[in-house]
C-alpha cells in the first residue's frame, strides 16, 4: 500500500488540507484505496475525520484549500457533491437527516432518477427496493415512512445501508456508522456494510471504536489525532488502540504525516 500510485487506485487523496471556517483542521493527509479494501480512519473527538469524510464528498462548509482527490482516476476535488455522487461516492453521514413530507422510497427514486441521462426512466424501482429491503432485513414499510422521521438510531443506520444498496457506489465513506447503536444493531448495520460493499468496492469506514471492526473487517487501519494521519498499520491497530487509547499519538500529531 506505501508505494501505491494514486493512479492505480479507485479512491485516492493526496496532500489534502482542509478548513472550516477559517481554521484549518485537516493538515496535509493522503490515503489510497483499491476496490474490494476496507480502510478504517481512527481517532479521538476533533481529531478532523468527519471533517475529512464531509470534504471528500464536497460539502461546502468544509473547503479542501489545498491537495487533491481522485476517483476511478478522475480528479473530483472541485466536483460539487452530485457530481461526486453520479461518478460513484457516497457517504453516509454520522447524524442522517430528517426530511418530514419525502418518504424513503421517494428519497431514493429521486436519487437514482438523477443518475441517469436526462429523459430517460427508471425500470423495476419498486422490485429493486423490495428486494434490497428483503436482503438487508429492512422493514418494506419503512419505504413509506418520511426519510429520517421520528426514526430510531438503529433504523436511521439501516435506512442508510439501504440507500447505498440502491445507489451502488464504487466508493463507500461511512462516517461514524456504529454511532448510537446498541450490540444488536450494530450487527445488522455491519452485515448489510459487508453485503453491499463487495469485491468491486471501496470502504473508507471512520469510527472512534473498535467495536463495529469485529464486524466489518478492515484490511488497513490509520489513526487521525490533530488532523495529521500519525500511524497506518493492520487490522491489529485497532486492537491496540482499544487497549492503549490515543494518548500516546498526540506528540506525533505535530510531526509530519504518515505516508501511506
Amino acid at each position: 500500500m506505501d508505494d501505491m500510485n494514486p493512479k492505480e487506485a479507485l479512491f485516492a487523496f493526496e496532500d489534502v488540507h482542509v478548513s472550516v471556517g477559517g481554521n484549518e483542521v485537516v493538515k496535509g493527509v493522503s490515503l489510497s484505496v483499491r476496490a474490494g479494501e476496507k480502510h478504517a480512519l481512527m481517532g479521538p473527538n476533533g481529531s478532523g475525520k468527519s471533517s475529512l469524510a464531509n470534504a471528500l464528498m464536497g460539502n461546502p462548509s468544509y473547503e479542501i484549500t489545498s491537495g487533491r482527490v481522485t476517483l476511478l482516476g478522475q480528479d473530483i476535488t472541485e466536483m460539487p457533491p452530485d457530481e461526486r455522487s453520479r461518478l460513484g461516492l457516497f457517504l453516509a453521514f454520522q447524524y442522517p437527516y430528517a426530511i418530514p413530507g419525502v418518504t424513503v422510497a421517494n428519497f431514493l427514486r429521486s436519487a437514482l432518477q438523477a443518475r441517469l441521462p436526462e429523459g430517460e426512466k427508471q425500470k423495476g424501482f419498486r422490485k429493486a427496493l423490495k428486494e434490497q429491503c428483503r436482503l438487508l432485513n429492512v422493514d418494506s414499510s419503512f419505504a413509506g415512512r418520511y426519510l429520517n422521521d421520528g426514526f430510531s438510531g438503529g433504523e436511521k443506520k439501516r435506512v442508510e445501508i439501504l440507500q447505498m444498496a440502491m445507489l451502488r457506489p464504487s466508493m463507500a465513506i461511512l462516517d461514524e456508522t456504529d454511532s448510537g447503536l446498541d450490540i444488536d444493531a450494530l450487527k445488522v448495520v455491519s452485515e448489510g456494510i459487508n453485503r453491499v460493499c463487495g469485491p468491486e468496492v471501496g470502504v473508507l469506514l471512520v469510527t472512534h471504536y473498535q467495536r463495529i471492526l469485529d464486524y466489518v473487517k478492515p484490511d488497513f487501519v490509520h489513526v487521525l489525532v490533530k488532523g495529521r494521519l500519525v500511524r497506518s498499520g493492520g487490522a491489529q491497530l485497532a486492537l491496540e488502540l482499544e487497549q492503549t487509547g490515543y494518548d500516546e499519538f498526540l506528540e506525533e500529531a505535530q510531526l509530519e504525516p504518515a505516508e501511506v
